[in-house]
């Protein structure tokens, strides 16, 4: 199994990045509590990661801190949950704040999550309770590294990477109008795409 991986960070495309280790790039999917904690292109990086074996494909995905690839292992072990889903819902909230859900039976902000109805939502809350029964919310946070892009193709970045976690593009596309609307002056796609996941919790 691949348990981690370091390597220069080449590309960014929300919810992938693509690493170089001695010269093969790696492509891998990161959540966006990942995404907002990278360092700029051409820095080296470590990343957990955790490998999927499936007959069309062979992913890896990429996690800043252990805790979320904890979060995220335990995730896909919920029947009807797979890697996709998980990534969204870390994608969506920090794994602190999804354990605080679980623990307040929160359905209703896990169901504003893509591809998350009433049943799942319920079945997360019962199979993750338990396993979540001594998880330590004390981690420090992660500083913040985000890339500026030009103001011209920040929405459609955003709309294309809330799109690729599950969101309807008329969901994204809403979200991202409004929260232009209310930060016009904002000039960073990471930043458009974590304010955009806040207003659809």
């Amino acid at each position: 199994m691949i348990g981690k991986i370091r390597g220069i960070l080449v590309e960014k495309n929300p919810p992938e990045v693509q690493i170089d280790v001695g010269g093969i790039y790696y492509e891998v999917q990161v959540p966006m509590s990942t995404l907002y904690q990278l360092p700029e292109l051409g820095k080296e990086l470590i990343l957990h990661t955790h490998f999927v074996v499936r007959e069309d494909a062979q992913l890896l995905y990429g996690f800043y801190d252990a805790k979320d690839k904890s979060m995220f292992r335990s995730l896909i072990k919920v029947n009807g949950v797979g890697p996709k889903m998980a990534l969204g819902i870390l994608s969506g909230m920090e794994a602190d704040d999804f354990v605080r859900t679980v623990r307040g039976n929160d359905i209703n902000a896990l169901v504003n999550m893509p591809g998350i109805g009433k049943k799942t939502a319920e079945r997360l809350i019962v199979e993750m309770r338990d396993r979540l029964g001594d998880w330590d919310s004390s981690a420090e946070e992660g500083g913040s590294a985000v890339s500026s892009v030009s103001g011209a193709g920040i929405s459609k970045d955003a709309e294309t990477a809330l799109v690729s976690l599950g969101y309807k593009p008329q969901q994204a596309a809403h979200a991202i109008a409004l929260v232009l609307k209310q930060h016009s002056d904002l000039q960073d796609s990471e930043e458009l795409i974590r304010q955009a996941l806040k207003s659809m919790a």
